[in-house]
């Protein structure tokens, strides 16, 4: 009996989405004038396909050069974003096991950039060991390939555009601002930054507001680059970027603190924890500003898919808005602002993928071909799950009220909203 073309099969998993096929054993289909062509290169592609979940096969089929995008990563994700494609009734798959060349069947081993990850889970999760592991597996790629996809910023957190026009870097710099306002910063002052990157958060405190601003991060080429750009600028005198656990900051009695994109890295079972630690090192009418990416519900899985987990950001965890909020005040925090900028990172992604594109070939020279893919394919998957809320980015500032109960905050917001 003969068998039915590979492309046909792959065209009938992928729900009629209007993309074309090439396959290996010369099949096409698909409308000829689409905007995106998937090549599968052999039958590993395949295998790949067929044996893991939709979103983990394409992942490792196109990381390790076995699919083929021609076109758009993005346009290729919102064509095919759909929940039937992969996961076809089991009498289809049936169906079409039959008709598959019993090469495809075989077990392929997973790419490197996967099995990296993997290597990584050893201790007990969230220990300090193994977050130190997690932080520098995605973090310590290098610092030049960052460059490249974050613009002069250098800041890998959701930006805030002012305007329908603002540039990445416009919307980057109008972010620290922000959450400068929303902290009620002014000279003098003492700013703790926990998961502090390459330190834009610090510098932009100490170079706009006159404060004294520490920040920490896990990741030493983040510090490294931190340091130099301190002195760079010339603001040693008030800025400091260490190499360092946010656990093991012995200091107290900041009047801000500042978390952006850490709480995502924290976990669950250790929320409470982490914002006791927060408080802690706060004094009275002190404020945090916690920003960080979050589920729609309180009600789904926390832990981050397959293809994030195994290739991006290993123990990753996010929460829904309402446990952050919850644990905050549960644990000493009077909760006094929060605000979605969902819509804010869809269009910081957009940025950051335009610019690995234009940067595609020293980007690959840099870290290789298939830490590359992996950063084209998430980002451009994260760019469409904030688009369709599948993911969120909300800021929640908290104040630690003194014993009176008194807040030092304004009767009404003055950072605007």
């Amino acid at each position: 009996m003969p068998r039915t073309p590979v492309a046909d099969l792959l065209a009938r998993a992928m729900a009629g989405a209007p993309v074309s096929v090439e396959a290996y054993d010369g099949s096409r289909s698909g409308p000829a004038d689409a905007p995106v062509r998937l090549v599968l290169r052999s039958p590993k592609a395949l295998s790949q396909l067929i044996t893991a979940p939709s979103q983990l096969g394409l992942a490792r089929a196109f990381v390790s050069g076995e699919l083929e995008i021609d076109g758009d990563p993005y346009d290729a994700l919102s064509l095919m974003w759909s929940d039937h494609i992969g996961h076809l009734p089991w009498s289809e798959r049936l169906a079409l096991l039959r008709n598959i060349d019993p090469k495809a069947l075989r077990w392929v081993e997973p790419p490197e950039e996967e099995l990296g990850a993997r290597r990584l889970r050893s201790g007990l999760r969230h220990s300090k060991q193994r977050d130190a592991q997690a932080i520098s597996h995605h973090y310590d790629v290098s610092n030049r390939f960052y460059e490249l996809v974050l613009g002069p910023s250098m800041t890998y957190t959701c930006a805030c555009y002012p305007t329908e026009n603002a540039s990445l870097e416009e919307a980057q710099e109008h972010k620290y601002d922000l959450v400068c306002r929303k902290l009620g910063l002014e000279p003098g002052m003492r700013l703790l930054d926990v998961g502090c990157g390459w330190g834009g958060m610090v510098r932009h405190a100490a170079r706009h507001y006159g404060v004294q601003a520490l920040g920490v991060t896990l990741s030493r080429r983040q510090a490294e680059w931190a340091k130099e750009r301190i002195a760079t600028d010339g603001l040693g005198h008030l800025a400091e970027v260490r190499f360092s656990d946010y656990r093991d900051v012995q200091e107290s009695d900041f009047d801000a603190v500042s978390s952006i994109g850490l709480t995502e890295h924290i976990g669950k079972a250790n929320l409470p924890a982490y914002f006791r630690f927060l408080h802690g090192k706060l004094r009275p009418q002190g404020r945090l500003l916690n920003h960080c990416i979050t589920r729609p519900t309180t009600t789904e899985s926390n832990r981050f898919g397959g293809f994030i987990d195994r290739y991006v950001f290993p123990d990753g965890e996010l929460e829904g808005v309402g446990l952050i909020v919850s644990e905050m005040q549960d644990n000493g925090f009077e909760v006094r602002h929060e605000e979605n900028l969902r819509e804010h990172y869809a269009r910081t992604l957009a940025g950051w993928c335009d610019n690995l594109a234009k940067s595609w070939d020293e980007a690959v020279d840099e870290v290789g071909l298939g830490r590359a893919r992996v950063w084209a394919l998430y980002m451009a998957g994260s760019r469409l799950g904030f688009e369709r809320r599948t993911i969120e980015l909300h800021q929640v500032l908290g104040v630690k009220v003194d014993a009176s109960g008194a807040s030092g905050m304004p009767l009404r917001p003055e950072w605007g909203v």
